[in-house]
């Protein structure tokens, strides 16, 4: 029998496991197909057969935030296009993707040429998808031979892992299936860059004068700590200083939060009162590898000038800008001045963590007093974050938020685990949080808590078959009030008060589903909870795991406005 000559697919195959990516997001299609061949066939990596180009795309997201790096599969033109939006939102929040695709091959390239032919898939420009992926992608390549493809594909891999960020790859369709060498057995590294060490000096000197000064400093901890795995440096910054700390939303969960000096994520007027306090009073923030997009838009204009911030791109103390400096570089070098510097550390005393049944209780909708058992989007997190408390399975499950009212209010959560809490706070697109519920899960090995507005829900609630197809038993609530609670917020709050005079815009009510007959249509358990007791009730059901996902429709009031979106719409 003939050796199977080994492939361009192989080779890149082969560098995905060393780099522990054992499951690979596809769509299928005939210009990538000797990709998929390879890949249903090759040991080690498994396909994961997605529904849609949003549903892999979400998945691939969560899948490089948990494990470090994904890779997707995809049809050139009509499939990766749909994918845009996903890879975009990895771009922005910082989770490194191998986007893998194929274009016509060289003949189909020369019959263009000859005979001026419109191929399926095509604008009519070849390079169109790589033009477009180059606006999402820190590195993009189409590889026309199998020549020189080994180098060409490490590179790409090499840029995704350095920066953390999706990465483009396709070949013409003939060459993923042409022969290729084996690459080395040693895994491939992120390059490391090094600071200038003049430069470096002066920032640290600069940014020291800063932090000095300062009588009730701050750290501001963000998502590229995570990305680039520097949690353990940034606990030994908070060990040495003293500080207090807190997490932007989308940098929740960079360590475990537990410790006296975690004060509770920052999420602007989302916050509860105590972190808002610490927030306002102090006159320094060491903030360290936070992204600030426009949710802290009264953090910039009260705080800039009182920010030390250190990220991938750029090294600042108040104005001052320090370039050729890197973050970690930055951070070790602050550590040993703490270190080594008389008075540190410091005797700052963090508030008390808030206990159940605080903070839901004083953020939930107070029309609702009188009517102790109906479900408010505070009194859901109250009781189910209380049940996974008590149940100690805050350890044992990874919670997954697109852009919703639930992914503020679930701000205020205490107590989870280091890389646990998945959202697209700074992309902020809706229904991320069902397509990420794939990925999460099986980059993590964790259960997936989804949480999902209707509106999201709807948008991809294919990916249930996804989940069920591959026999993960992740559990999506869908918070059920039949609009889009978010977007009324921001268009007129005037909606959310009582009585019939008082009514949604017509472009933010949805439509009605049947959302136990979704379930058993997609090979889901079906629950609905219309009071806390019910909801207590499915919860200790959903203990009991199974091989299959739950879909769990919680009903709630169409007018509940949770206390953190009042505050952020009269913002």
């Amino acid at each position: 029998m003939e050796n199977t000559p080994f492939t361009v697919a192989d080779y890149l195959l082969t560098r995905l496991k060393q780099l522990d990516v054992t499951e690979v997001f596809q769509i299928p299609g005939d210009y990538v197909k000797h990709f998929t061949q390879a890949l249903e066939n090759f040991p080690g990596v498994n396909a994961i057969g997605n529904i849609n180009e949003l549903d892999a795309g979400y998945a691939a997201d969560a899948y490089g935030r948990t494990r470090g790096l994904a890779a997707i599969s995809l049809q050139y033109g009509v499939s990766t296009y749909s994918a845009l939006n996903a890879i975009a939102g990895a771009y922005v929040e910082r989770s490194p993707i191998v986007v893998i695709s194929a274009t016509p091959g060289a003949d189909a390239r020369q019959m263009t040429k000859m005979y001026d032919v419109l191929f399926h898939h095509s604008t009519g420009n070849f390079q169109a998808d790589e033009e477009i992926f180059r606006h999402v992608t820190v590195a993009a390549e189409t590889l026309s031979t199998s020549a020189g493809a080994p180098e060409k594909i490490d590179n790409l891999l090499i840029a995704a892992l350095t920066h953390q960020r999706p990465v483009y790859i396709a070949c013409y369709k003939e060459v993923w299936g042409e022969p290729c060498p084996q690459p080395s057995g040693t895994p491939l590294q992120a390059i490391v860059p090094q600071s200038d060490p003049l430069a470096l000096e002066n920032a640290v000197n600069t940014a020291w004068a800063q932090i000095t000064a300062a009588t009730k400093p701050v750290i501001f901890a963000g998502v590229e700590i995570l990305r680039h795995g520097l949690s353990d440096l940034l606990q030994q910054l908070i060990d040495a200083s003293g500080f207090l700390y807190t997490t932007t939303t989308l940098g929740k969960t960079v360590l475990d939060e537990k410790g006296d000096k975690f004060i509770g994520t920052y999420a602007d007027a989302a916050s509860i009162q105590s972190v808002t306090d610490v927030v306002t009073a102090a006159d320094c923030f060491l903030t360290l590898g936070t992204i600030i997009t426009d949710d802290y838009l009264w953090f910039i204009e009260n705080k800039y000038a009182d920010m030390v911030l250190a990220t991938t791109e750029q090294i600042r103390a108040g104005y001052f800008i320090y370039e050729q400096v890197t973050m970690k570089d930055f951070m070790e070098a602050l550590l040993v001045r703490f270190k080594t510097t008389k008075g540190y550390p410091l005797s700052v005393t963090a508030p008390p963590q808030p206990k159940f049944p605080e903070p839901w209780i004083s953020n939930s909708d107070p029309v609702y007093d009188a009517q102790p058992n109906v479900i408010t989007y505070n009194r859901f997190f109250q009781h189910s974050m209380q049940f996974l408390d008590q149940q100690n399975m805050l350890d044992k499950i990874i919670m997954t938020f697109g852009v919703s009212s639930s992914l503020y209010v679930a701000t205020n959560a205490y107590g989870l685990y280091k890389n646990t809490f998945l959202s697209s706070a700074a992309w902020q697109v809706i229904g991320y949080e069902t397509g990420a519920a794939a990925g999460a899960q099986l980059g993590s090995g964790k259960r997936a808590w989804t949480i999902a507005g209707d509106g999201g829900f709807m948008m991809i609630c294919q990916s249930l078959s996804t989940l069920s197809r591959n026999k993960l038993n992740a559990v999506i609530f869908v918070m059920s009030n039949k609009v889009y609670a978010i977007e009324q917020v921001y268009v007129d709050m005037d909606a959310f008060k009582p009585g019939p005079e008082h009514t949604f815009d017509t472009f933010d009510i949805l439509p009605e589903w049947d959302y136990l007959a979704l379930a058993q249509a997609f090979g889901a358990d079906g629950y609905r909870v219309t009071t806390l007791d019910e909801l207590n009730e499915a919860l200790h059901m959903l203990k009991d795991t199974t091989d299959r996902p739950s879909l769990v429709e919680v009903v709630i009031p169409q007018k509940d406005l949770p206390g953190q979106m009042r505050r952020l719409g009269l913002e």
